[in-house]
């Protein structure tokens, strides 16, 4: 049997989430369909991190086992058989023990705000025409990095043993009308994102002080977080990990 790692980008506004779910449509069963389409064999693949229901990513990684060859063609025939809303972007041959999701060093996310009414992004942000003050959502991005903890942004009906994350970068960034937010760690909670930018929105609207967010984070109660920002504004960016353990399969031309 061989391992592949396959990378992936999708945009989330017509599933129930990334992971395979009983009776809903899911970016992962679409995968999932489409190589067990071409391998003509079943193939269930295991995914490297889940997004919500709307969440989108610019990449996200799957491996999968199979003792068939590849096609010549295999990236051209998947992308041939996926819906227009998820591609496949590359392969990698990996050692038989490696693993997508446990084998990530850190992953990376943007959260973003657009503040003039735009059809274009209607599916890639969150429309959100308030006055913010700029300065206290960088200062609140730079507390999280002081925190270890995060049971706070974490939703309810989760079955993770410990609640720490190492964050990386946690930053805002303005470009016109677009405010995003960056953070990058070596994992995320369910919900994680979302809590941290609709808090971080409460400071930025003077709704909330800097000591007050503070206490909320060190409360480690989910319900002194802000979990009500629209997932159609997250994206998951990359997914990282060791140095040459991405080996890209190599075919002919496609």
């Amino acid at each position: 049997m061989n391992r592949y790692f396959i990378e992936v980008g999708y945009k989330g506004a017509q599933y129930s989430g990334f992971q395979v779910q009983e009776n809903a449509h899911t970016v992962q069963a679409e995968i999932d369909r489409a190589l067990s389409t071409l391998f003509r064999e079943t193939i269930v693949s295991t995914g490297s991190s889940r997004t919500d229901a709307g969440v989108n990513a610019a990449q996200n990684f799957l491996h999968f086992d199979t003792a068939l060859p590849l096609h010549p063609q295999f990236i051209y025939k998947i992308n041939a058989i996926l819906p227009e809303d998820v591609v496949l972007k590359g392969i990698y041959q990996v050692p038989a023990d490696a693993n997508s999701r446990f084998a990530a060093l850190g992953r990376s996310y943007e959260y973003t705000l657009y503040t003039h009414k735009d059809p274009f992004m209607k599916d890639r942000g969150y429309f959100f025409p308030y006055k913010l003050d700029i300065a206290a959502l960088q200062e609140t991005a730079e507390i999280i990095k002081e925190y270890s903890d995060f049971t706070t942004f974490s939703k309810r009906n989760t079955q993770v043993k410990t609640y720490i994350c190492k964050i990386e970068e946690s930053f805002w960034t303005v470009d016109g009308e677009r405010i995003v937010y960056n953070v990058t760690a070596n994992r995320f909670l369910r919900g994680m994102v979302r809590g941290l930018v609709g808090t971080m929105l409460r400071v930025g609207r003077g709704k909330l002080s800097m000591d007050q967010f503070r206490k909320a984070v060190e409360s480690r109660d989910c319900t002194n977080a802000d979990f009500a920002v629209p997932p159609q504004g997250l994206f998951l960016m990359k997914v990282r990990y060791p140095e040459g353990l991405l080996q890209p399969v190599r075919f002919g031309r496609q």
